[in-house]
């Protein structure tokens, strides 16, 4: 389960035409204090562009395998997927440890879209919430949102998979 606040700042202007931003909250990943994800939305937002953006928080976790104490911040675009990077510090040296993260547009279309097709509804509804007219004015427009990710798996993951238990087999077929 992953905890996920997101927001929309609607006169934001980027140069990149970035779509989103995707950056960790790091904390003791414990049940009083679970780590969380924030996603800001810019611009006018579509279910597609919010799936999207989670799909990023998602593969950005898989990508850090869920570690705590990481730090991540990416950039979404519709036309060149999420990139950006991961801080954290090591614990045996207290050195700060910055490595760069890229994630493909076709690994998080594939993601946005099993995303939408399990809560599609919950993700329109998490948007109409941030589009509604009657916020109060100064306020920041942010709802959490929990995201269950235990039955997402990419399909290029399982026939990664398939490959190498093949190429295994093969293996142990040609020394025979």
């Amino acid at each position: 389960m992953m905890d996920v606040m997101v927001q929309w700042e609607e006169s934001a202007t980027t140069a990149e035409k970035s779509i989103a931003r995707v950056c960790s909250v790091a904390s003791p990943d414990t049940l009083e204090h679970p780590s969380r994800d924030v996603v800001t939305l810019y611009g006018v937002p579509t279910p597609e562009s919010l799936a999207l953006a989670l799909a990023t928080a998602v593969e950005a976790r898989r990508a850090g395998n869920g570690a705590s104490g990481v730090l991540r911040e990416l950039h979404v675009s519709e036309t060149t997927g999420a990139s950006g990077d991961t801080r954290w510090r090591d614990h045996g040296t207290g050195e700060l440890i910055r490595q760069d993260l890229t994630i493909p547009l076709t690994v998080l279309r594939e993601t946005a879209g099993e995303l939408l097709a399990e809560g599609g509804q919950a993700i329109r509804r998490l948007l109409a919430g941030l589009l509604m007219k009657d916020w109060p004015a100064g306020t920041r427009r942010a709802l959490t949102y929990q995201l269950s990710t235990g039955t997402l798996g990419r399909s290029s993951d399982t026939l990664a998979r398939q490959r190498e238990a093949d190429a295994a087999n093969f293996d142990e077929y040609e020394a025979a």
